[in-house]
């Protein structure tokens, strides 16, 4: 009978409040993977276009394409995560495989030797923008205490909905606060039930809270465990105006799936704490969608030197989250019956929409005939401009005057060269990101560099790129109460082998 109260309880339960900046930055940030030889040139191909991912650059691309092809990508990620808590340092590494890229385009050539327009592509292609397989580990000793995330929302929470009343299962208790008070009594409630938390007064209307820990310092232990994507679904279609000209346009269709687990371990109490350990789980669960559209143009100004300019949209994602959670202590009045609280134990969260920023991109391209080429993009896009909607929802518009105040714009740079030797092409380029954040400390520069070989076969063609970027990051293990941040080295490494196919 329990099982059947609770399935329903899942069913009607709808949180809202927990998303916040970091939400807003993992949708915003596009990590471009590509095909091998976008990646041997760092993505810097802006007004080279004849790639199927450099359709993402600039739609105008693949108008550039003389032949129709078919292109497809598998890369091997690796994640080397050096992380500092206090004064104790872990190293996490993860690696995992996956189609990063597979597309097509299809070039038809005028028959008209007197018209203008002299080829129209169309192109479908698939890239992969974000991989979010991560993970690392922070530990160390700290005098910031998990009661402190508790107290933080129990303040000014009345104590009788905290309360399990009679004849209630507490996961019903747990899921109904969750829905019609909000996320933060919500986490008051796992703060009291747990034992962490202490009524200054033992009356319905209290709305004063102590903690129950006793410490100087506590031992922590955080393990963060991230998978899913973010992939795009481009179609496009470009034509070529005279000889010199390309345009082009693109609808971009997002698939989004993210999952987030975070294990929490706090121990070191003082001896006359009644607490002695404190154990504390986290899932999310996002899934969504998105839609964009992008505009470009290339020209050749003469045999050797392309210009190209590409706006695009800001991207609408719609999205729905779930959560779970699970709490547990030694503390002799902790609810006997807390551990029915658990992953199977889900909010249902409304969806809500994000708008990223609108990007503009500038690029030159200095063609050497045969022999290779040099290419530079410039990109540009305002981080503050970010939105959580309904902007009318008053814990989003404080959040997006948070964002406003916060992030900044972004300027982004990419150079690459290809070198050719008969059938074999050399190739090498460099990326410098700016941070999102107006102080460039909470999230650092990203700086990257990548090498590429090909082999044209003719009618196809085999790529093998090695892509590196390395960035740093100051991450709090919660977004209230323990403000002392995790430093963490993130370094990413992909290889990529691309094959295509001319027909």
């Amino acid at each position: 009978m329990k099982s059947y109260f609770t399935f329903l309880a899942v069913l009607v339960c709808a949180v809202a409040g927990a998303q916040n900046i970091n939400d807003v930055l993992r949708y915003s940030t596009e990590n471009l993977q590509g095909t091998a030889r976008f990646q041997g040139l760092n993505g810097a191909f802006g007004a080279l276009g004849g790639d199927l991912s450099a359709i993402n650059v600039n739609p105008a691309g693949s108008a550039v394409f003389n032949h129709s092809q078919f292109s497809i990508s598998g890369s091997n990620f690796n994640r080397d995560n050096d992380v500092s808590y206090f004064n104790s340092f872990n190293n996490t590494q993860l690696n995992n495989v996956d189609i990063n890229q597979a597309g097509v385009v299809f070039v038809f050539k005028s028959t008209n030797d007197n018209s203008d327009w002299k080829k129209v592509a169309l192109a479908i292609n698939y890239d992969l923008v974000q991989n979010f397989d991560d993970e690392f580990f922070a530990s160390g000793n700290s005098t910031q205490g998990l009661d402190n995330y508790f107290l933080n929302f129990a303040q000014g929470v009345a104590l009788g909905p905290l309360r399990v009343q009679d004849g209630e299962f507490i996961e019903e208790a747990y899921l109904d606060i969750g829905s019609n008070l909000g996320f933060g009594p919500q986490q008051a409630f796992l703060g009291f039930q747990s034992g962490i938390l202490e009524p200054e007064e033992d009356l319905d209307d209290n709305t004063s809270y102590v903690s129950n820990a006793i410490y100087n310092s506590v031992n922590q232990e955080f393990l963060q465990s991230t998978s899913g994507y973010n992939g795009k679904f481009t179609l496009n279609m470009s034509s070529q105006y005279q000889e010199n000209l390309f345009l082009g346009a693109s609808l971009n269709f997002h698939s989004v799936i993210y999952d987030r687990i975070t294990l929490f371990d706090e121990t070191g109490y003082d001896p006359a704490s009644e607490i002695q350990s404190t154990r504390f789980d986290n899932f999310l669960h996002t899934e969504g969608y998105g839609f964009s559209f992008s505009v470009g143009a290339i020209a050749k100004l003469n045999d050797n030197i392309r210009v190209g300019g590409s706006y695009q949209s800001p991207t609408w994602y719609n999205l729905t989250d779930d959560t779970s959670q699970r709490i547990s202590t030694d503390s002799p009045v902790q609810n006997p019956d807390l551990n029915f609280i658990n992953f199977n134990i889900v909010n249902l969260f409304e969806e809500y929409r994000i708008k990223t920023p609108g990007k503009l991109t500038g690029s030159v391209a200095v063609i050497f005939g045969k022999d290779g080429l040099l290419s530079f993009d410039y990109g540009y896009q305002d981080m503050s401009q970010a939105e959580l909607r309904p902007s009318s929802d008053p814990s989003f518009a404080s959040e997006n005057d948070f964002i406003s105040n916060t992030l900044g714009a972004v300027s982004t740079f990419r150079v690459g060269g290809e070198y050719r030797i008969d059938k074999v092409s050399l190739r090498g380029g460099y990326r410098f990101e700016q941070s999102p954040y107006e102080d460039g400390v909470t999230v650092g520069d990203l700086e990257g560099y990548s090498a590429g070989i090909g082999f044209n076969f003719g009618g196809s063609r085999l790529d093998l790129a090695v892509n590196r970027t390395e960035q740093d990051f100051n991450q709090q293990l919660f977004d209230t109460g323990i403000s002392t941040p995790a430093f963490i080295n993130n370094i990413n490494t992909n290889v990529t082998l691309g094959f295509t196919l001319n027909f």
